[in-house]
């Protein structure tokens, strides 16, 4: 049985932590958590996942995760550097803006290392996970790991600061638009909770269409669209606002300042 440790398990670690037991196979007793406070694991625990140090929890397990803060990463894997070389142990890194060989520097030689950037719905087996490392081996195992817990992509290690923008911050920007959506809801007519359902349901269906088809996004508008209808009229208000370009403006925004985060 395969055994995961994950340091640093805030939001993003234990959101993987829960993803991993409800669509990846995983018991809780396979899954060691770790952060500065372990007091705030204590629901964790009761739960059946295992709390433990860093050092234990790197010497019994297979895969070591690492989601702390960039500034707190050098000094978290030189504290388990020894342990990390016992064994055939992966190190699996959701940090943005820490390279592959940053990490193998604090880690030391024969320390295979994968860089991860999944996002939030990673909880619900939703997530677009995206999986860049040198050692094909180790990046196959981190696939297998990932795969029921939404898509995965196998990417060049310069494009994860891009990935971590589009796919980790970008559900914060769709969250946005379907606000946006169901606060128009409730201004034609309807309760916000029954806006807010629409809105959600109907962006998943949005996905869903571009996902089973490969269709471009403008081919299925155009399914939509009817001369002289509500619905062209509708989109080109929203042009004549920005709408394509804001969102443009805000991922080249947040990608900009992707390298100040250590």
């Amino acid at each position: 049985m395969k055994k995961i440790g994950i340091i640093g398990a805030g939001n993003i670690g234990c959101a993987i932590a829960k993803g991993l037991v409800s669509h990846g196979g995983i018991e809780p007793s396979q899954i060691y958590l770790s952060r500065k406070k372990n007091e705030l694991l204590d629901d964790k625990e009761k739960e059946g996942y295992v709390v433990s140090d860093n050092l234990t929890l790197v010497k019994e397990v297979d895969f070591v995760l690492l989601a702390v803060l960039p500034g707190q990463a050098s000094e978290v894997v030189q504290e388990i550097k020894d342990e990390l070389k016992s064994g055939s142990k992966i190190l699996v890194s959701v940090v943005s803006a820490v390279s592959i060989n940053e990490l193998k520097e604090w880690a030391g030689h024969g320390v295979d290392v994968v860089r991860l950037m999944p996002n939030t719905a990673i909880e619900y087996g939703a997530s677009m996970t995206c999986i860049a490392g040198e050692e094909e081996h180790s990046v196959e195992k981190v696939k297998e790991l990932f795969d029921p817990l939404g898509q995965t992509m196998i990417i060049k290690e310069q494009l994860m600061p891009a990935a971590t923008i589009l796919a980790a911050c970008g559900i914060a920007f769709f969250l946005r638009f379907i606000r946006a959506v169901s606060q128009g809801g409730i201004q034609i007519g309807f309760h916000a909770d029954e806006a807010g359902e629409i809105a959600a349901q109907t962006a998943r269906g949005a996905a869903e269409l571009l996902l089973q088809t490969n269709n471009h996004p403008e081919t299925e508008i155009d399914r939509v669209t009817t001369p002289m209808g509500c619905t062209i009229s509708g989109l080109n208000e929203m042009e004549h606002f920005g709408l394509s370009s804001a969102m443009i403006k805000g991922i080249v925004k947040s990608y900009s300042g992707i390298s100040d985060l250590k």
